[in-house]
């Protein structure tokens, strides 16, 4: 991939390909992480970059991309080696190749992951933009994926956080929803009912169906807080209960905006 034109959409993509689920980085020169590829085979100690380099059939390949690359038969530059191949020694380290030693490689590991890597990589070479849905699905994937986790952890906070509101003398209907309302309004903005008309959504829905994964996870970290501030100032009765969710909702929700804004300022 050095010196060779590519399509700039289809740059970005590549940098976020998945295979079989796991990221294959890509390094500022364009190299693949054949470590990344070792791993989206499935294997563990098995086979690995530093093996693979050790074989015969490694130097005639390196040597062709070499001379592909640079236009010369020897006595290649330490640059332009590493412009090729090169492994980074320690923890963190790891090897990384040109994509046509990353295709040897992958052959090398198994002939179906040779395959599913050349399908993209020809894919991309012809600027395939169906490329762009497909990564935007598989985000969309994970992203439900990681809600849905939330969600299930969101529904065990929300019970244990209930709980502690009944045991404190939380005990109509409307009162329950008052406190949850404390929780919503410095994270999302306002009461359940503002954010469903905000939203477009049926007043009979369910909020927490409709809120994205980092909502989720921030409600669920100001319930958690209001069940501990309820516990310790061993509150009694509705308004000390919905003080204290206030109090925790509005601590998650300053942290939230600090945060935001911090990026904001780093971005001026």
């Amino acid at each position: 991939m050095i010196n060779e034109a590519r399509p700039q959409k289809v740059t970005k993509m590549l940098e976020e390909i998945k295979l079989r689920g796991r990221k294959i980085r890509v390094d500022e020169n364009g190299l693949y992480s054949l470590n990344d590829i070792h791993l989206a085979a499935g294997f563990t100690k098995n086979q690995l970059p530093t093996d693979w380099m050790r074989l015969p059939s490694f130097s005639g390949d390196y040597e062709a991309v070499a001379r592909r690359i640079t236009g010369k038969s020897r006595n290649w530059t330490k640059i332009e080696m590493k412009s090729i191949c090169y492994t980074n020694r320690g923890s963190t380290g790891g090897s990384w190749a040109h994509e046509n030693l990353a295709l040897s490689y992958a052959a090398y590991l198994s002939r179906d992951l040779a395959t599913e890597i050349r399908d993209v990589f020809l894919r991309y070479r012809k600027g395939d933009e169906t490329l762009i849905p497909e990564i935007q699905e598989n985000k969309a994937r994970q992203d439900n994926s990681l809600r849905e986790q939330h969600r299930v952890i969101g529904k065990e906070i929300r019970k244990g956080y209930t709980a502690t509101l009944k045991d404190h003398g939380v005990e109509k209907p409307l009162d329950y929803a008052n406190c949850t309302n404390e929780v919503y309004k410095p994270i999302l903005g306002g009461t359940a009912s503002q954010i469903k008309i905000s939203r477009g959504l049926n007043k009979k829905a369910n909020l927490r169906d409709h809120m994205t994964a980092s909502e989720l996870a921030f409600a669920m970290a100001a319930e958690a807080l209001a069940s501990e501030r309820i516990e310790h100032a061993n509150s009694a009765g509705y308004l000390q209960c919905k003080d204290e969710t206030k109090l925790a909702a509005g601590a998650i929700g300053s942290a939230i905006q600090s945060d935001r804004k911090n990026r904001q300022q780093r971005l001026i």
